[in-house]
């Protein structure tokens, strides 16, 4: 017998899902069901039929929930990582988290699935080390990239305020849109920062030609 050609979606998606693609697909799918439904909606049939897989394949590459959510929560972070310009490493103020405002746009549901996952763990206690842990990634890229812009380094008090400034500038984009005002608030960051690298002993933006 053949299929149908009003076979259902999902089911024709499976046919274009090439090996090796599986895991990827999977992280990626799981995040746009928390994202639009909330944890309690993440299932392997939901992420499966989200992705255009069998279930079995979910449990194939996860072998359970909580490594699913542990798992996708690390691969939101290093995406967001990678394209926020977190930690560029030029050292230089004005490169300082330069991609913000076009993560946020280009892809909300990352940013959505993580503020999922940090309310849900005042009602899962058992989500927080994942959270700590993993966060605590974003806390150690800020402070990397923060010592190499001032003279004096930057400690974790600092740190966790610059990170804050950051992610309730994503949380405000993601829920007001206005990518205008977050690339504002980030230039007016950066020019605290200047105020800090004002010496000039450090390895941040010392010119006007610098930004």
């Amino acid at each position: 017998m053949t299929e149908s050609t009003d076979a259902p979606k999902s089911r024709t998606s499976r046919k274009r899902l090439q090996y090796g693609e599986g895991r990827e697909a999977l992280l990626n799918a799981a995040v746009r069901v928390v994202a639009r439904g909330g944890l309690r909606r993440l299932t392997y049939r939901a992420v499966a039929e989200e992705a255009g897989v069998t279930h079995g394949l979910v449990v194939h590459h996860f072998g359970s929930r909580d490594a699913l959510i542990e798992e996708t929560l690390a691969h939101t972070i290093r995406t967001s990582l990678s394209t926020s310009a977190l930690e560029p490493g030029t050292g230089k103020v004005a490169d300082f988290s330069a991609g913000l405002s076009e993560m946020v746009t280009a892809d909300p549901d990352l940013q959505a699935f993580q503020y999922e996952l940090l309310l849900e763990s005042r009602r899962r206690p058992e989500l927080l080390p994942q959270i700590r842990a993993l966060y605590d990634q974003y806390f150690d890229a800020t402070q990397r990239e923060l010592t190499r812009m001032l003279p004096a380094g930057a400690d974790k008090a600092l740190t966790r305020l610059v990170f804050a400034a950051l992610d309730g500038l994503v949380l405000h984009q993601l829920v007001l849109g206005e990518p205008e005002v977050t690339d504002a608030a980030l230039e007016e960051l950066r020019s605290l920062l200047r105020l800090l690298d004002a010496s000039g002993d450090g390895a941040g933006d010392r010119t006007a030609e610098d930004g």
